[in-house]
């Protein structure tokens, strides 16, 4: 069994986004030359996560508002965690959005349903962020 890592590195300019990170991945399943597995995406951070889902810009306004309605970023004050950052509100949207995804590797390709992508949502953002790729089979 072959194994593969690589990090993956976005510059984040506004506190909460979107990316969708999919070709950076096939890329990397490119690079591992493994025909038949499976491929872990994960975040770094603690206020970020990787989810799949459609690329469609009215579902990621939905998602914006949703995760706001119910993890309000202010006031500030209203999260014990705010101590000496104000992300109290990042760490609960990333537990409600997840921490990776893993998709199934055949014939050397992502195997995705219709409409399926692969992105990076940041919570907590206006800094260098990492996601890790890691992809393991034959």
């Amino acid at each position: 069994m072959k194994s593969y890592r690589k990090i993956l590195y976005f510059d984040i300019a506004q506190r909460r986004q979107f990316v969708n990170i999919t070709q950076e991945v096939i890329n990397c399943l490119l690079e591992s030359e493994i025909k038949e597995g499976l491929c872990l995406v994960n975040a770094m951070h603690i206020t970020a996560s990787v989810f799949i889902n459609d690329d469609e810009p009215g579902l990621h306004q939905d998602f914006e508002e949703w995760l706001e309605g119910l993890a309000p970023e202010k006031p500030h004050d209203r999260y014990r965690h705010n101590t000496y950052e104000d992300n109290g509100d990042a760490h609960l949207k990333r537990s409600i959005m997840g921490r990776e995804v893993v998709v199934a590797v055949t014939d050397g390709k992502l195997d995705f349903g219709p409409w399926e992508q692969i992105f990076y949502g940041e919570f907590d953002g206006m800094r260098r962020k990492k996601v890790m790729v890691k992809i393991i089979g034959e």
